[in-house]
């Protein structure tokens, strides 16, 4: 991002971009009710370094292993003080998900993940197939695997969804997505 935000300003940042892109534009077809229902929880850490970042991450990983789902479905630790750099982002996601499994919990939560620069390997840069993974702020996004499961059993062919994504998109174009959320153009 080119500017620095406040928190309250990143978390409606973030709160926007989940409803104009993740829900408005169909992305996670499992999001509407969620978000709805108010049952999406965004945290924002202020961490600076990595020893401090593993520390919310962990702490907001008790929070939902310990919330109800009809009052936490899932949840968004949000890091926008650091990893602007997209490979040391990678390094903290693989530390999130080494930690999930040593805290037992491998198989229980499950991480997707989003960051301002996504790039999936071996695509090229401005394929617009990075922007399913692209939001504001570096974010781990933490997933009740159970809940997963039991909107994946209802909805066909799930497998069709990130291809159906990244048609859309390409279809939007860069200058539709960013029309759809001007945001965009800070980091695109």
């Amino acid at each position: 991002m080119k500017r620095n935000y406040d928190s309250d300003e990143i978390l409606a940042l973030m709160q926007r971009w989940v409803e104009v892109m993740v829900v408005g534009e169909n992305l996670c077809p499992f999001a509407a009710p969620d978000v709805r229902h108010g049952r999406v929880r965004y945290a924002i850490s202020e961490a600076r370094t990595e020893e401090a970042l593993a520390r919310d991450f962990l702490a907001e990983l008790d929070l939902i292993q310990h919330a109800a789902e009809d009052e936490v479905a899932t949840s968004l630790l949000i890091a926008p003080r650091m990893l602007a750099d997209f490979g040391d982002y990678l390094d903290m996601l693989a530390l999130c998900e080494t930690l999930i499994e040593r805290a037992g919990l491998d198989g229980v939560f499950q991480l997707a993940s989003f960051h301002p620069r996504y790039l999936f390997g071996g695509v090229p840069e401005d394929d617009l197939s990075h922007w399913t993974n692209r939001a504001p702020f570096p974010a781990f996004h933490l997933i009740r695997e159970g809940q997963m499961s039991r909107v994946l059993m209802n909805y066909p062919d799930p497998d069709a969804i990130p291809e159906r994504n990244i048609e859309h998109l390409r279809a939007l174009g860069r200058d539709g997505l960013v029309r759809l959320f001007p945001p965009f153009a800070d980091y695109c």
